[in-house]
């Protein structure tokens, strides 16, 4: 079972995986603060480049790495 974590977009970290609904996978390459939001760089599963703008308080889906402790709201997938 994925254990997935929620967490807003200002906590995200290049290495970060994020996940969609659908299931696909994202890695973070770049995290950048843009006016009042955060532009997030990744790489799909096909390794082709992509980028979005977030508010810095929009929540995200990360996979969670083993053995990794925050006290952040987890479910799974």
């Amino acid at each position: 079972m994925e254990v997935l974590e929620l967490r807003q977009t200002r906590h995200l970290r290049v290495g970060d995986t994020l996940v969609s609904a659908a299931g696909r996978t994202f890695e973070v390459t770049k995290v950048a603060r843009v006016g009042r939001g955060i532009r997030v760089a990744y790489l799909d599963d096909d390794g082709q480049p992509g980028r979005f703008t977030a508010a810095p308080d929009a929540v995200s889906r990360v996979r969670r790495s083993p053995g990794e402790h925050r006290s952040s709201i987890t479910g799974a997938a």
